[in-house]
């Protein structure tokens, strides 16, 4: 059994042993998606960029929401992204280690320690997507994806970083009736989830429509249906 026990020291591994029967999809479409299959945006080839890595954690939930994903809602004072529901996650620092190691690893567990209070010794990390770009704020962002082996109690550490913490179950975000499509001033359309009173879009939400997707979990939803960015519950 593998476990990330802290981000402080040690290895930080991955492992897929003693993993719920029904993350077997989303560890399927981890080991067998494309780049291009997730996004358009890659990373530059010059290596510019500023590196990063974001948590996309899983957990079983009860018998009555069921399985379940993590997000929190960025702190509407901030510079970036400010008010967005996302995954816990941000910039590698030099103590995280190898951006082509074992870093974004770290930095994933890290970031949501830090943003949620989440324990991550409680945490299997069991894939990592191929890195992304968002070009708005330059970063190259490494999906790190995890089970929520042992749940701890998470909530906003800095409100001037985060304004909440919550969780989503998986069957509300394959709900055709929370699915909608953005367009950004830009023109761009884009995929978004209207759950827990929030609309996540964006990065965080292209992600969770391709592995929602790609996981075999995904069901027919109006791609005409719009909202504005501005939505509100």
């Amino acid at each position: 059994m593998t476990r990330a026990s802290n981000t402080q020291g040690g290895s930080v591994t991955l492992g897929k042993e003693g993993l719920p029967a029904w993350l077997d999809p989303v560890v399927h479409a981890v080991e067998t998606v494309e780049p291009l299959q997730l996004s358009r945006f890659l990373p530059p080839e010059n290596g510019a960029g500023r590196q990063s890595a974001v948590l996309i954690l899983f957990g079983d939930g009860d018998g009555e929401r069921g399985p379940e994903l993590l997000l929190m809602e960025r702190a509407s004072s901030l510079r970036s992204h400010a008010g967005q529901p996302s995954f816990p996650g941000g910039a590698l620092d030099p103590e995280d280690g190898d951006p082509k190691g074992d870093g974004p690893l770290r930095a994933a567990l890290r970031e949501a320690e830090e943003e949620t209070g989440l324990d991550p010794s409680g945490v299997q990390l069991f894939g990592v997507l191929p890195k992304l770009y968002i070009p708005v704020s330059g970063f190259v962002v490494t999906p790190v994806l995890g089970w929520w082996r042992e749940p701890s109690p998470v909530g906003v550490v800095d409100p001037n970083e985060t304004a909440r913490v919550f969780t989503v179950p998986v069957a509300d975000l394959t709900d055709p009736d929370n699915r909608a499509t953005t367009v950004h001033p830009s023109g761009h359309r884009g995929p978004a989830f209207l759950v827990e009173s929030a609309l996540v879009w964006g990065f965080t939400a292209g992600i969770i429509d391709r592995l929602l997707h790609y996981s075999g979990w995904e069901r027919p939803w109006d791609r005409e249906k719009q909202v504005p960015l501005d939505w509100r519950a």
